[in-house]
């Protein structure tokens, strides 16, 4: 059965639910950053969680926010955490939804109470109760805030390194940036994906983005080429500036019979003449300036 702190908490929120939901959205609104949220997305949500915590202080366990009688409460934050991470709010803005109902429910009750002990226990119950809320509010909104910057950090990653069709039977991975486990995963994973799709024979990995290149920025480099041999594809790898050179005969990086060179446009070249196809310059007709093109020999 609920206790007296709890029955004086439900009567109050009975005779003064009007009232506390205005005040409690007056004073959402002015803290809320403008267009953050509709004023009639706030007040359903905040009329939601005031008929929940009646329902929950009657079944009963009223400083128990984790037991059962608290659970619609429980799923209703949690709805508006993940929303609210989503939508750009910040944690402190978050915990302000339950916190911000603090004022005008102490007001009522102080109103409404003429015993001071009483007074005191109830708005002790209220302080235990709307912490326990809060805390979990922030809790799911962390996690929710963790997992949207994941999939955001995913997305840069899958962005950062696209797979190009340079030619038929050509494709060339452009790579920027630190390469570490994470991204090496990433870039075996859609250098595969893209030979499977386009059948192709070879594959230039260019690392002229790559600022430095240790032994494990080498190792991983090795993986992508033997994960992309067992597909069929060869493995070009251009970039290979004299630091870079320098670096992997300091460090003893054995490249094994993985094929480098030094730009972009030379590993093009071979790649063509593994095919079957080389580049010549046609006769052009007087004044007239034609690009060099791909034929076959």
């Amino acid at each position: 059965m609920p206790d007296a702190p709890a029955n004086r908490l439900v009567a109050v929120i009975d005779e003064r639910f009007d009232e506390l939901l205005r005040n409690w959205i007056t004073d959402q609104l002015a803290t809320l950053r403008r267009a953050q949220i509709a004023e009639s997305d706030l007040r359903a949500q905040c009329t939601e969680l005031l008929q929940i915590m009646r329902r929950a202080l009657v079944g009963g366990a009223p400083l128990d926010v984790e037991a059962q009688a608290w659970a619609p409460a429980r799923d209703l934050l949690g709805r508006i955490s993940v929303s609210r991470a989503q939508q750009g709010f910040s944690s402190t803005e978050t915990a302000t939804f339950v916190l911000s109902l603090k004022r005008p429910l102490f007001g009522v009750l102080r109103t409404a109470s003429k015993d001071a002990d009483a007074l005191a226990d109830d708005i002790w119950t209220a302080t235990l109760l709307l912490d326990q809320l809060a805390l979990y509010t922030t809790e799911v909104y962390l996690k929710a805030r963790q997992e949207l910057i994941a999939r955001q950090q995913q997305d840069m990653l899958e962005l950062s390194t696209p797979v190009v069709k340079l030619w038929e039977g050509v494709l060339a991975l452009p790579m920027i940036g630190t390469l570490d486990s994470a991204r090496t995963q990433v870039v075996m994973e859609s250098l595969l994906q893209r030979i499977v799709e386009t059948g192709s024979d070879v594959a230039i990995l260019d690392i002229t983005g790559v600022p430095t290149v240790d032994t494990l920025t080498a190792q991983h480099l090795l993986k992508t080429v033997t994960a992309a041999r067992l597909m069929g594809a060869e493995c070009i790898i251009s970039g290979i500036r004299p630091q870079i050179a320098q670096t992997i005969v300091h460090l003893g990086v054995d490249l094994g019979d993985v094929i480098t060179k030094a730009t972009l446009a030379d590993a093009f070249k071979l790649a063509l003449s593994r095919l079957g196809l080389a580049i010549t310059r046609p006769k052009a007709a007087p004044g007239a300036v034609r690009p060099a093109a791909p034929t076959t020999d």
